[in-house]
């Protein structure tokens, strides 16, 4: 069986050769694949970054590009060696250059004919055609990351890494970024990983998505998984909204709780017949006038096209629902809830 494009086994790292920073991290990509690695900062992921890029060593492990062996204890291919290309976070564009001459930085080995001609395609692919004659003080932020894209991309890179690229922006804007630039590199066939502390971000980009923690990783798989299967309730706290009420788990799709009988696809088995924490999203939760679960709503938060409640359960358990905007409640209104749980999600009973 012929190994992922990117390859990174059992990496570890460490800036003093001390206490490491990355321990014993594996995961891969295939050739056009989209990945993120996302965690709090600090936990190593911008280290990975470095590592693949040439900038840190590894302790033990090693990473493969292309069966080619870019590191290992005794080896640490040169970064400009690599055929990496790199967006940082600041953009980090030549201020004495003009934008046409940024993105052409790297295509020296090119004659002018065809170094122009490649600038002109990827300002054109970048929506940024019209701005090649002026300088990266005149841009806004949105536009010097896709500068910055195109510049790395030049080279035709084997692989390209992302350090946090859209921090620097608004909300909105990093979205609908998130989602160009996506449908860009996915046209290009261009392999990527970023690295980002935003879910919103990770999940917008990429195919795969790693949780980080402490220097560890702790789950690599689709966005879908994350949410639906966490590994870990680290997982399951840092990927979306939840609660966890107290419950046991009596069949593998059976979850008595305090509120009553929950129904839905266990997704981890080994815990049937014991006292769990049951993992509830607020899309399981449904608005039901006709069931016994009644609630106080103790919170609101709008968000357009949807409200997100807190809800006080007359059993002592809290939950969250995120119902459409046009079921307006207020602060201290009772509502009757179901539970509507596709995904059992369970872990064992912390203590109080």
């Amino acid at each position: 069986m012929s190994e992922a494009f990117l390859n990174i086994v059992d990496l570890s790292a460490a800036y003093d050769n001390k206490s490491l920073v990355v321990n014993n991290i594996s995961f891969g990509l295939e050739e056009g694949q989209l990945g993120c690695l996302l965690g709090p900062s600090g936990c190593g992921k911008t280290t990975i970054l470095r590592a693949i890029s040439g900038f840190q060593k590894v302790q033990s492990g090693h990473i493969n590009l292309a069966n080619s062996r870019l590191s290992d204890a005794n080896t640490n291919l040169p970064p400009e060696q690599r055929n990496v290309g790199m967006v940082f976070q600041d953009h980090a564009l030549f201020p004495h250059l003009n934008i046409a001459d940024n993105v052409g930085f790297g295509l020296s080995k090119l004659s002018k004919a065809e170094q122009a001609q490649r600038v002109a395609q990827l300002l054109e692919l970048v929506g940024m055609q019209d701005y090649s004659d002026q300088y990266p003080h005149e841009l806004s932020g949105g536009q010097s990351q896709r500068v910055a894209l195109a510049r790395a991309i030049a080279p035709r890179p084997k692989l390209l890494l992302m350090d946090e690229p859209f921090s620097n922006l608004d909300t909105e804007l990093r979205e609908k970024l998130g989602y160009e630039i996506r449908a860009l590199l996915k046209k290009l066939g261009i392999t990527a990983i970023m690295v980002t502390h935003d879910q919103h971000d990770a999940f917008a980009l990429g195919d795969q998505v790693g949780v980080m923690s402490k220097g560890k990783l702790l789950q690599w798989d689709s966005s879908f998984n994350l949410y639906h299967a966490p590994n870990s309730r680290f997982v399951a706290n840092f990927i979306g909204d939840g609660t966890f009420v107290k419950g046991q788990l009596v069949e593998d799709n059976v979850v008595i709780t305090n509120f009553g009988e929950i129904r839905g696809e266990s997704v981890n088995h080994q815990h049937t017949g014991k006292d769990i924490d049951l993992l509830i999203r607020p899309d399981d939760v449904k608005l039901d006038s006709n069931s016994p679960v009644r609630g106080k709503i103790s919170r609101k938060a709008f968000k357009g096209a949807q409200t997100l409640y807190t809800i006080a359960i007359e059993s002592g358990d809290t939950l969250i629902s995120l119902m459409p905007s046009h079921d307006d409640y207020e602060i201290g209104d009772v509502i009757g809830v179901s539970i509507d749980a596709d995904h059992l999600v369970c872990f064992e009973q912390e203590a109080p």
